[in-house]
């Protein structure tokens, strides 16, 4: 077991290829905790180097209407009205506190994903 931290794409890489070819290793041998230390080095560059971007709450919204089926009026519950659910959708008004708390209780959307800034860049559409 030949560990090394991972400090440039090419080590990133490597571990990569060895990470495949220890994948079948069972439980309890060295290969495995290989393939466990190897997998938390991957996991550490990753996050350094390839940082996932929190969700734009607005696109978040969005995304989950389409995966529930919900349309815009389905959202009146949580946000008051449908001059509401347009505005924010059309990122022409922000979520609310309220709003905020309603769609996390009654929908389950995620207090971080819903807090997030939104992305400005995005383009308003309803």
């Amino acid at each position: 077991m030949d560990i090394r931290l991972i400090h440039t794409e090419a080590d990133y890489q490597a571990a990569l290829q060895r990470i495949r070819k220890l994948w079948e290793a069972g439980p309890g041998t060295p290969e495995a905790d290989e393939l466990e230390i190897l997998a938390m080095l991957v996991n550490k560059y990753e996050e350094e180097h390839y940082p996932i971007e929190e969700p734009d709450p607005i696109e978040y919204i969005k995304i989950r209407m389409e995966e529930l089926g919900l349309k815009q009026e389905d959202l009146v519950p949580y946000m008051g009205n449908k001059g509401n659910v347009s505005k924010v959708l059309s990122r022409k008004r922000s979520l609310s506190l309220e709003m905020i708390r309603n769609l996390h209780r009654g929908l389950r959307f995620p207090l971080e994903v819903l807090i997030a800034e939104p992305n400005l860049n995005s383009k308003a559409t309803g």
